[in-house]
């Protein structure tokens, strides 16, 4: 078990914010950022990676967007497509997938 930077997990300050509410409890990323076990903090509230998995875009549901503050999968494609220049969604993209609980 680790201490991570909680920026390095969640880059923009409303993601985390977010997880300090309750309401992102998730992030896929292109990569792997964390271990199971691992632990961050954000405004003096812990946080546990609690699953790591590997999938791709297309396996992702509304229920997944949701864990990650968008309304449902197609709001979610939008942040993505704002928040990354020239981002495509490809159903076969490989992402990582990192679940985390409050402490």
């Amino acid at each position: 078990m680790t201490d991570i930077d909680a920026d390095t997990l969640l880059p923009s300050g409303r993601m985390r914010e977010q997880a300090v509410e309750g309401d992102v409890t998730q992030i896929h990323r292109g990569q792997q950022y964390a271990e199971e076990g691992d632990t961050f903090e954000i405004d003096g509230t812990t946080f546990e990676v609690v699953d790591i998995g590997e999938r791709t875009l297309g396996e992702m549901t509304d229920a997944d967007a949701r864990a990650e503050g968008a309304r449902d999968l197609d709001h979610y494609r939008e942040i993505l497509a704002h928040a990354h220049e020239n981002f495509e969604w490809d159903e076969d993209s490989e992402v990582v997938r990192h679940r985390f609980e409050q402490r």
